[in-house]
């Protein structure tokens, strides 16, 4: 009995003691901040993607005759112009066809004389009255079939010809040869396609990517945007293009909608190959010397414990347009301490408007000359170009520390991204200003030594803000 009892008091004991560290040292939590500060600097925001570089005019030379290749005038990387002889295909049938055809047309004309002078005879006879009439129209129905057979025969001559001199093949357009698919020796059959003997491109020194772009980032694509990209060949060297076409032909693979976007490149110093795998990035929007905050500032949110209730600023209502200055004088900037963008109040505005439902607020058309020839295509109509509209402007908030210890939030209008900071315009943050990017209690972590990733790395502050 004496046992249990000093064993009872020693379990009571300890209780005691665990309370009194436990209530004693918890009372009052204590935090740790994470900070960053308020900058300016530039932002771009790019659209990333890949493509395939290409010639801007590739043209796939055929023949519409079959036979053996003879002859070959040109080889890979050949420099051709247009209308220079580079295959011969044997003509020894082709020769003996135009031959048969001269003979069909010879006897044409033979049977055609035959029955022109056997309808001037049945002409006399019927005219004399010594023959009938049935035999002058038989007459005459077989001199118009001749005369229709040599017009055949005249047109079976000129097929055969022209079937002749396809035995010859000529460059299509100025150019180099970038692939030759056939040798000498080797018969080429043109059924119902007609065989590839060369590839032929323009000019190497004008070269376009083909870049395919989702349908997520394609609403911020445009044409006369900047890009820029790199090759494997050139890991080091970035080169520069210009977004030239949005082609409207959507393209599905495994369920992703994508769009093809050319981007015409200068390639002078021709290091850019045919084929060549491009990584582009597109220069959608760019702000320079802007006030900034880092994104996790704008995605943080306190404990609302932590939060200072005392004239707070919240992000709609009145509160939010006085703390973004509308006194006179401040929408030319003066008044804005961290450089403002009168730009992005305008933006905002315009966003709460109603969109006309108009086929002009959807879609622009690039005017073009009344008519051009370009690489064989004749141009006559005007460009669809599909419209791409300014970022708007949203709203945001950022949070700092209060002169009561406590977080105090401060609206913003937020402007472009680059992933890990937007612009922002304040009238109240200047550049230096701390934010919070996030919070910790360290009371509860000082006894088992576990640091948050929320601070490490940051700069910690007013560890004893009451809960």
């Amino acid at each position: 009995m004496k046992g249990k009892l000093i064993i009872s008091s020693a379990v009571v004991l300890v209780l005691v003691v665990v309370s009194y560290f436990t209530f004693s040292r918890g009372g009052t939590p204590r935090y740790d901040f994470r900070f960053d500060q308020v900058s300016k600097g530039d932002i771009t925001t790019t659209v990333m993607a890949t493509g395939n570089i290409n010639a801007v005019v590739s043209v796939d030379v055929g023949t519409q005759v079959s036979g053996i290749i003879s002859k070959l005038y040109a080889d890979f990387n050949s420099i051709v112009k247009e209308g220079q002889v580079i295959a011969q295909i044997d003509s020894t049938f082709l020769v003996q066809a135009v031959h048969d055809a001269e003979a069909s047309l010879a006897r044409a004309q033979a049977q055609l004389a035959d029955s022109k002078r056997a309808l001037d005879r049945e002409k006399v006879l019927v005219e004399k009255g010594l023959d009938m009439q049935i035999n002058l129209d038989a007459a005459l129905t077989t001199y118009e079939s001749n005369d229709a057979a040599l017009k055949q025969a005249n047109a079976s001559l000129e097929r055969a010809k022209i079937n002749l001199a396809y035995s010859t093949i000529y460059a299509p357009i100025d150019g180099v040869v970038i692939n030759r698919q056939v040798n000498v020796g080797q018969t080429v059959a043109a059924s119902f396609s007609s065989p590839t003997l060369y590839t032929i491109v323009n000019d190497l020194r004008k070269m376009q990517v083909l870049a395919t772009i989702g349908e997520v980032d394609i609403g911020g694509i445009s044409v006369g945007q900047q890009a820029t990209f790199t090759v494997d060949a050139y890991p080091e060297q970035t080169f520069n293009g210009i977004v030239s076409q949005i082609r409207l032909a959507p393209v599905t693979v495994q369920n992703v909608v994508n769009y093809t976007v050319v981007i015409a490149v200068n390639n002078d110093r021709l290091k850019l190959m045919p084929g060549m795998t491009a990584n582009v990035n597109v220069l959608v929007a760019s702000a320079n010397d802007v006030l900034r905050v880092p994104n996790m500032a704008l995605r943080f949110q306190p404990p609302g414990g932590l939060i200072d209730t005392t004239g707070a600023v919240g992000t709609n209502g009145r509160r939010f347009s006085q703390a973004m200055g509308d006194s006179g004088g401040s929408e030319n900037g003066s008044g804005h301490r961290g450089g403002a963008q009168p730009g992005m109040r305008r933006r905002l505005q315009d966003s709460t408007s109603a969109v006309p439902d108009s086929a002009a607020s959807i879609v622009q058309v690039a005017a073009r000359p009344a008519e051009q020839t370009k690489f064989g295509i004749v141009q006559t109509f005007p460009e669809f170009e599909k419209r791409t509209d300014a970022p708007l402007a949203g709203r945001g908030r950022v949070w700092v520390v209060s002169s009561t210890g406590k977080l105090k939030a401060m609206p913003v209008v937020t402007g472009i991204t680059d992933g890990k900071y937007t612009e922002v315009t304040s009238h109240v943050l200047k550049p230096g200003d701390q934010v919070v990017l996030g919070v910790i209690n360290s009371t509860a972590t000082a006894g088992n030594q576990t640091r948050s990733p929320l601070t490490g790395g940051g700069q910690r502050g007013l560890p004893g803000v009451p809960h």
